[in-house]
């Protein structure tokens, strides 16, 4: 596999991960992506605890607002991160 296929199976796995432990199996609910947030993202995120920051991630990542995370919005979310970590780098 090629590293960008590599990457997209791990994006997958992580996922899938944490997905399914509160309900539904193709969904992040909120305390799965919290658990996400702080065991893959954690340096990112500075393993914060801080839930009103955690309501307001959820909320803005749930763009069609059934209450859950999909896996385009979980997408989103890994994109968005990795072009702000790549404007980051880029100016050091």
């Amino acid at each position: 596999m090629s590293q960008i296929q590599q990457g997209m199976a791990m994006l997958i796995a992580a996922f899938h991960k944490y997905s399914g432990k509160e309900g539904d199996k193709t969904t992040l609910a909120k305390g799965e992506l919290k658990d996400l947030l702080t065991a893959e993202l954690g340096d990112i995120f500075a393993k914060s605890s801080d839930q009103a920051a955690l309501d307001k991630i959820f909320k803005d990542l749930d763009a069609n607002a059934d209450g859950t995370v999909d896996f385009q919005e979980y997408v989103t979310l890994v994109a968005c991160i990795t072009m702000l970590c790549n404007e980051f780098f880029t100016k050091q």
